[in-house]
């Protein structure tokens, strides 16, 4: 058993890069983890790191001998988790990390979710920072765009669109723009991505002769929920997702124009760190979201 927790320490070592942050993972001292691998090492008869002040390197025949324990460490995974998921009610604290606008969309899944799961505890982060998975300890998160790792796997869940509203109040003093080009004469309230600094651009089509929308901006923000408040309040008109507005827009605190122009803005999907088998419990929340927002 000493053996197989020494494997375990030099393998998070090795994939992750310090003592420090495989501590973190495995939940143990960042010193239990750097005095396992001295024994391994012992045990071998072998340097596996070069150590120094900066950095852990692997040496060539740490590199070699990583490549074995991946493996078996993954079969040893693999073979836990058919037992598991073959006898085993999923349990234990689920980690999800989402943007914050998203609740809008999954907290009422969550009723449900707790009466099949009631030993699944979650456990929701919702902010709009991009995070790591692995070394967070985050079980599974929800994001729109591209993978932004390769050692990561995706499920599709919803599609959203964009739709561009304003207060009854802010038309009855402004007007109602007849045409997208029309916007130009409006007060434009705008997000701005807090990640890129970048504003959200509004997507409507326009011929490649047309010269681009030249908004006039009013106000910029970088909460979503911020931005709805604002558009209540009567100060222009926004652009926002439509899984934010469509309650406003169905009971008419809020109008939205030039819906027959707008298409699908983007997708929401969970990703999780790959592997050969789910834990229990991420794959009955996702399979849970996917057939609840399909």
């Amino acid at each position: 058993m000493d053996k197989l927790h020494g494997l375990m320490a030099f393998v998070k070592t090795a994939d992750l890069g310090s003592f420090a942050t495989a501590g973190r993972v495995l939940e143990i001292s960042p010193s239990a983890v750097g005095k396992a691998v001295a024994r391994l090492e012992q045990q071998l008869g072998v340097r596996l790191f070069q150590r120094s002040t900066r950095r852990l390197q692997l040496t060539e025949e740490g590199r070699l001998f990583h490549e074995r324990c991946r493996r078996i460490l993954d079969d040893l995974d693999d073979a836990q988790s058919m037992l598991s998921q073959a006898r085993e009610t999923p349990r234990g604290k689920l980690r999800v990390s989402a943007p914050i606008v998203a609740y809008h969309f999954l907290l009422p899944l969550v009723p449900e979710f707790v009466a099949r799961y009631p030993k699944i505890e979650l456990d929701f982060d919702f902010n709009d920072r991009i995070v790591e998975l692995i070394e967070e300890g985050v079980d599974v998160a929800i994001r729109t765009g591209d993978l932004p790792d390769s050692s990561l796997v995706a499920r599709p869940l919803r599609h959203y669109r964009q739709r561009i509203c304003a207060s009854p109040a802010y038309f009855k003093t402004h007007g109602t723009p007849a045409t997208p080009r029309a916007l130009e004469q409006h007060a434009a309230l705008r997000f701005r991505f807090p990640n890129s600094g970048k504003l959200l651009e509004w997507p409507l089509p326009r011929a490649a002769s047309e010269p681009e929308l030249r908004l006039r901006t009013a106000l910029t923000c970088n909460n979503m929920e911020a931005l709805r408040g604002a558009t209540l309040r009567g100060l222009g008109i926004a652009c926002m997702p439509d899984f934010l507005v469509d309650d406003a827009v169905a009971d008419g605190r809020l109008l939205s124009l030039f819906e027959d122009q707008l298409g699908i803005a983007g997708q929401f999907q969970a990703i999780w760190p790959s592997s050969r088998h789910l834990s229990p419990k991420v794959r009955v929340f996702v399979d849970h979201l996917s057939q609840a927002l399909r």
